[in-house]
């Protein structure tokens, strides 16, 4: 049995002595039958990956609640204490160190460094990846859940690979892997065609080489996605997927809406360079001391978040965790906000979310969101912009401005307000293109190194 990218898929009609040098044809790949094998390699990893990601997310949840909800009144507290979120914080930083510094790998890539291709993930890695992510997700830290998904998805795509065939040629391995990464994140991001851009943009992917990855990405996607359906009816425990809900629908965009777009794209270039500069700048001086500044760390983000109760009156859960769960009420319940509320959620989140990059394992997208709705409310109390509006372009700038990848951050306001998506895509799209490239001029992307070899986008975000 052959897999694509062994010796047997070079050009067969090469000249003697230059097949070793000619590259494979990524048509000739498709056309392949060892491509259909890759196929359905695919199709099958995306059941356990999706299983995996599933309970993995479960149980993320779970201890969340019992920890920041339950806890307390099982101990007698009437409500969750002021001071509740500090000891949590600074836990979450002992063990995140722990397992950066003790288990194999590094828990994962650097999230400060946003998402970036990197090569399929080594299966000997994923116990630390999981125990980062793990207690980074479930005890507060400001990051999201997508970056450990891609690259567990990654681990087990190529722990599969390997277990079919252990000589398997690296071009193999990149596909599977990268199948696995889809399977994992399939619905996380409301589609698993919002997934399918972030990778490809992720990895630069173009051309006929973007089908050979894509293709088998997809199908596995698409299986991901029956699996955390199926898993859903069977457990009732959801489908972890990117959600606001019903919202009061929006008209044609206006002029002062297209106005309201570049004020918004040019202050959330400004912001997501901000945030990621603080936790470029705060990196390096953890990891030369991360077992003891981890912690600290922890505690500063529980300080923030314990700031923001007392000087409001809502809970210090909205400036903790990914913003995944708590921006649809955000979104819903805005009338409830005040703008000072507001900036000052911004400005503690934005804090902690920097301090969370520059120390713990997770992912940029979730936080970035929800600083960005928090900013396009803000501003629609100023007038000529409508609340959904405001919120949706604050998400796609916010995303454009940390992950300058502009069309994952123009789909995923498109989705997420996907009732308006066709009136606000317009003003969207003018948030996120301005966020772009004004966040590229304010710091250009380090240039990436040119290289003949396979694409390795699977296991490139940050974890």
């Amino acid at each position: 049995m052959t897999l694509p990218g062994d010796g047997t898929m070079t050009q067969a009609d090469a000249p003697p002595g230059t097949a070793a040098a000619t590259p494979p044809d990524p048509l000739a790949i498709i056309r392949s039958k060892s491509f259909v094998v890759l196929l359905l390699l695919g199709a099958i990893i995306g059941v356990p990956v999706a299983a995996v990601a599933y309970f993995f997310l479960d149980a993320v949840a779970r201890v969340q609640k019992e920890i920041f909800t339950d806890l307390p009144n099982s101990l007698g507290f009437h409500d969750v204490p002021l001071w509740w979120p500090l000891p949590w914080l600074t836990l979450c930083g002992l063990l995140v160190a722990l397992a950066i510094r003790f288990l194999p790998g590094t828990g994962g890539h650097e999230p400060s460094e946003g998402f970036k291709a990197g090569g399929p993930v080594p299966p000997v890695e994923l116990f630390g990846i999981v125990a980062a992510a793990f207690a980074t997700l479930s005890l507060g830290a400001v990051v999201g859940p997508e970056a450990p998904l891609i690259a567990i998805g990654s681990g087990l795509g190529v722990l599969a690979i390997h277990l079919f065939k252990r000589d398997a040629p690296p071009m193999a391995m990149v596909v599977i892997g990268v199948a696995g990464s889809f399977a994992a994140i399939a619905t996380l991001l409301g589609s698993p065609v919002v997934g399918a851009f972030l990778l490809m943009e992720m990895a630069g992917l173009g051309g006929p080489m973007m089908e050979l990855v894509l293709v088998p990405g997809l199908l596995s996607a698409g299986v991901g996605a029956l699996i955390f359906v199926g898993l859903d009816n069977l457990t009732g425990f959801g489908t972890f997927s990117l959600n606001v809900g019903p919202l009061p629908h929006v008209g044609s965009p206006t002029g002062v809406e297209f106005l309201w777009a570049i004020v918004i794209g040019l202050g959330s270039a400004v912001a997501a360079t901000a945030i990621f500069k603080l936790a470029s700048f705060l990196r390096p001086l953890v990891q030369k001391r991360r077992i003891l500044l981890t912690p600290l760390a922890g505690l500063a983000v529980g300080g923030l978040a314990v700031a923001f109760a007392a000087g409001t009156t809502h809970s210090s859960s909205e400036v903790l965790f990914s913003g995944q769960t708590a921006l649809p009420g955000l979104v819903q319940q805005a009338a409830g906000w005040t703008v000072g509320a507001l900036l000052l959620l911004i400005l503690c989140k934005g804090l902690a979310y920097a301090i969370s990059l520059s120390g713990f394992r997770g992912g940029p997208i979730f936080p970035s969101m929800f600083i960005g709705a928090a900013g396009g409310i803000a501003l629609s109390h100023v007038g000529g912009l409508p609340v959904v509006a405001g919120a949706a372009m604050g998400v796609g700038a916010m995303v454009a401005g940390a992950l300058r990848m502009p069309m994952t951050a123009v789909l995923l306001p498109s989705l997420l307000f996907l009732s308006d998506a066709i009136a606000l895509m317009p003003v969207v799209i003018v948030a996120v293109v301005v966020s772009y490239v004004v966040a590229i001029w304010i710091k250009p992307p380090e240039p990436v190194a040119a290289s003949s070899a396979a694409p390795q986008p699977a296991g490139a975000a940050s974890s």
